[in-house]
């Protein structure tokens, strides 16, 4: 694995009303919050929301696209999210490696996500693995 404690990639997106149906699609997920704005208006929420899915997704593009990149995957996450994520939100992920195995290529990683105020929407920590044609 080519990664060193320390490294630090970023990924951001615009969450839209589109992610949110194409996840509900995927995943089956038609929980009011999302959809239903007389019903999130009278919630702590006040509007519509996205999927926590769509903000962990954003985490698995981040180390399979940049880092540490092609063929990684999660094999343990633990994710909490102080506040959420609202359907016009430009979300950016941060990682940045803590630990990285000799022996396995496997790194652990502590994320965070930021929408555009610069608040925490989503932070954790998980472990990945870079499978290659070799193994």
């Amino acid at each position: 694995m080519d990664v060193s404690i320390g490294q630090k990639p970023l990924r951001t997106t615009t969450v839209t009303e589109g992610m949110v149906t194409d996840y509900t699609k995927i995943t089956g997920d038609y929980n009011p919050p999302y959809f239903d704005t007389e019903f999130t208006s009278r919630t702590r929420f006040g509007r519509l929301v996205a999927q926590g899915g769509i903000t962990t997704g954003l985490l698995h593009a981040l180390v399979a696209m940049n880092m540490p990149g092609p063929g990684t995957v999660f094999i343990s996450q633990e994710w909490r999210f102080p506040l959420p994520v609202y359907i016009g939100d430009t979300i950016t992920a941060e990682a940045m490696v803590t630990s990285v195995r000799e022996d396995r290529p496997i790194a652990n990683m502590e994320f965070v996500v930021r929408n555009q105020s610069d608040e925490k929407v989503l932070q954790g920590e998980a472990t990945v693995y870079q499978a290659s044609p070799s193994d």
